[in-house]
C-alpha cells in the first residue's frame, strides 16, 4: 500500500521486493503478515490511558507476535506492514470530533536517520489518509537515550517533547507501542500545554503493565 508523505521514498532492491511477499513472522509466501499469524495477535488489554490522555486505543497486546511485526518494521525495513497495520488502526480509532488532527510521537532523530524513516510517522500518515483526517508534525523529541530496555522511572525522566507547529483542540497521537506509557504521557503533556483540549492515544500494541503512567 502507498504511504503518502513518507519521509523517504527509495527504490527497493530485488531482495526487498522478494521479502515483501513473505510473512514477517513465519516467512510464508502470502503477504507481509499472513492470515494465520495475523490471527495470533491477541486483543489489547483494557487499561487506563497514560496520564493526560483521554483514552488510548490499541490494536493488539504487546506480545511475541506483535514484537516481531514491529521489529520487522523498525529494524528490518519491512515498511510493507504499515498498510496492513494502519487499515486496522483506522477502524480501532473509532469516531472523532470535527477538526481532529493526527500527529505522532517522533522517535529520536538519530534513530530515524539510521532507519531512513520514523515508523510512528508512517503509521500516522497512513491512518490519517484512510480516515480522511489532517495529519501534521506537531512535536519534536528532545535528545536523549533510546527508551527500549529502560525501566519505568528512567523513561519518565528522560523523554521530553517540544512543540513543532500550531496545536489544534483535538489531537490523535500515534505511536507504535505503549509499554510504560511515559512517551505518550510526555507527548500529551506538551500538546495540552500548547492548547490541545483532548489528546487521544492510538498505538499498534500495548503492554499488559502499562497502566496510567
Amino acid at each position: 500500500s502507498s504511504l503518502l508523505g513518507s519521509p523517504s521514498q527509495v527504490v527497493p532492491t530485488l531482495a526487498q521486493v522478494l521479502l515483501q511477499s513473505m510473512c514477517v513472522c513465519c516467512g510464508s509466501p502470502e503477504r507481509a503478515l499472513c492470515r494465520r499469524c495475523r490471527g495470533e495477535l491477541r486483543p489489547a488489554p483494557s487499561l487506563l490511558p497514560p496520564v493526560g490522555l483521554v483514552d488510548c486505543r490499541a490494536l493488539c497486546r504487546y506480545d511475541d507476535v506483535a514484537r516481531t511485526v514491529l521489529t520487522s518494521l523498525k529494524n528490518g525495513q519491512r515498511r510493507d506492514v504499515v498498510g496492513l497495520i494502519a487499515a486496522d488502526l483506522a477502524e480501532v480509532l473509532g469516531p472523532v470530533a470535527a477538526g481532529t488532527v493526527v500527529t505522532w510521537a517522533p522517535t529520536g532523530a538519530g534513530r530515524a536517520r539510521r532507519r531512513g524513516f520514523d515508523q510512528a510517522e508512517l503509521l500516522a500518515r497512513s491512518v490519517a489518509r484512510r480516515r480522511g483526517l489532517a495529519v501534521r508534525p506537531l512535536l519534536r523529541r528532545s535528545p536523549g537515550p533510546a527508551q527500549a530496555g529502560r525501566d519505568r522511572r528512567a523513561r519518565q525522566l528522560q523523554v521530553e517533547f517540544t512543540i513543532a507547529g500550531r496545536v489544534p483542540l483535538e489531537v490523535v497521537l500515534v505511536d507504535d507501542v505503549c509499554t510504560t506509557g511515559a512517551t505518550l504521557a510526555a507527548a500529551g503533556r506538551a500538546l495540552r500545554v500548547a492548547g490541545a483540549r483532548s489528546v487521544h492515544g492510538l498505538v499498534v500494541a500495548r503492554a499488559v503493565g502499562s497502566i496510567g503512567e
